[in-house]
């Protein structure tokens, strides 16, 4: 454990709870996360997450964005679900993307985890689009992702990254929670 994965760590906490808490900063926070977890990444042969580091850097300005001018009146974007062709889209496109990234991890690098990063990462990009977006069931993916991500992390030594990413958990389940009420007082 470095000190540079404590901040980090402490950083991520604060950007998902004000990521649940719909605060625009989130998005500022966690690119100071994302760049410190890509060299975090980068040390633990986890190419696929060192990559989904960068994607997401430029995902917190696409949030940044949505939350601060989005939306029809360009006031933000407001809590609500997806459509259930848009859910099978996004779901579709992870695994699209894990299969490519996983190939491509397992045959040109030496990473420690190919095909279980490179799927992880895939859908956190699926789960992170949904958030920018304010989706309620980006929580539900994240859940999922969060909890799978533990068990990675725990296997590759990363024991602060894994208590983050418990706790990222149980601030999904939080954030669903938050949102699904948030999403209740929107009128339709």
């Amino acid at each position: 454990m470095s000190p540079l994965e404590i901040i980090a760590a402490a950083i991520g906490v604060i950007s998902v709870y004000l990521t649940v808490r719909q605060n625009p900063w989130c998005w500022p926070i966690g690119l100071v996360m994302v760049i410190m977890y890509g060299w975090i990444f980068f040390d633990g042969k986890l190419y696929s997450n060192m990559l989904l580091q960068g994607v997401y850097a430029l995902l917190q300005a696409y949030g940044w964005w949505q939350w601060t001018r989005g939306g029809a009146q360009q006031a933000g974007v407001v809590v609500s679900r997806l459509s259930l062709s848009g859910l099978g889209a996004g779901l579709l496109c992870g695994g699209l993307g894990a299969l490519i990234l996983g190939y491509l991890m397992a045959t040109f690098t030496d990473a420690a985890a190919p095909w279980q990063d490179a799927s992880l990462s895939a859908f956190s990009l699926v789960a992170q689009v949904w958030m920018a977006q304010k989706r309620v069931q980006c929580w539900l993916l994240w859940i999922v992702l969060d909890s799978l991500f533990v068990a990675l992390f725990v296997q590759q030594e990363l024991y602060l990254t894994a208590a983050l990413y418990g706790l990222f958990t149980l601030l999904a389940i939080h954030g669903w929670r938050s949102w699904q009420r948030d999403r209740a007082l929107v009128p339709a």
